[in-house]
């Protein structure tokens, strides 16, 4: 059992859809695949005069985001991907984080990310079921505010959600789709094995930074709740189990 994030980026190769297909019907049921969509959101936000900003590699979310947030992602990416699925011959089933409370979430830092929240609650039922019936859960990570009594949503970071994801399915591996093979140390190297406390202080020293950053904090996330290992790479590396860095709690059990 394993759970993919697949990057914006990612989303633009035709080799994606044929990577996901063989995943899947290696051992149909036990894949969960969440997208991000970060460079539509952009270049829709500059079509309408916004910039878009970020800290830590997560995004400043205004209110009037999250309409745009729902629409790029939970409609033109999700469904794309979902189509695109269905078109070779896998089951796939589009949902958002707010569909049957698949993604509770609550606000992080209000002041400085505005709508950008962190999940707190996933419908585990929900993906088990699905799953069961050998379906592919295709998600967009939309999240629904637990506070907001009116049903309001959040902008939840795809590694953030895929972390809690396979955390609640106690998947066997995690896997992080980025545009770059691995993570890199200081001589700009990719490292093959890091522990938690090495991706840390990598963090801490500024080698990994932004999106990379955000996602060594979703890593340790993961490990923190349970799944053994989580592995960064590029799509390549989805076919590939010997691709990228692996991170796992220690550095023993890495190598």
């Amino acid at each position: 059992m394993r759970v993919v994030k697949v990057g914006g980026r990612a989303q633009a190769d035709p080799r994606l859809t044929y990577a996901l297909e063989d995943d899947w019907k290696a051992s149909p049921g036990a894949l969960c695949v969440v997208h991000g969509g970060g460079d539509e959101i952009s270049a829709m936000q500059r079509t309408l005069g916004r910039e878009a900003a970020f800290i830590r590699g997560r995004r400043v979310t205004s209110r009037e985001d999250l309409e745009l947030l729902r629409m790029v992602l939970s409609g033109a990416v999700n469904k794309r991907l979902v189509a695109s699925l269905v078109a070779a011959g896998v089951p796939a089933v589009g949902l958002s984080g707010e569909d049957a409370g698949l993604i509770g979430a609550e606000l992080i830092d209000a002041a400085t990310l505005g709508f950008a929240g962190r999940p707190v609650s996933v419908n585990v039922d929900l993906l088990r079921t699905l799953m069961n019936a050998s379906y592919l859960p295709v998600i967009s990570p939309v999240g629904y505010d637990m506070m907001d009594s009116a049903g309001g949503a959040l902008n939840v970071n795809g590694d953030d959600a895929a972390a809690a994801i396979a955390s609640v399915l106690r998947a066997d591996e995690l896997v992080l789709i980025a545009d770059v093979q691995g993570v890199r140390d200081s001589n700009g190297e990719i490292v093959c094995n890091l522990s938690c406390d090495s991706a840390l202080e990598l963090i801490a020293n500024g080698i990994a930074s932004g999106g990379m950053a955000a996602k060594l904090e979703s890593a340790q996330a993961a490990l923190t709740s349970g799944v053994p290992v989580v592995r960064i790479c590029d799509l390549a590396g989805l076919n590939d189990s010997e691709r990228g860095t692996f991170i796992t709690q220690s550095q023993s059990v890495a190598l």
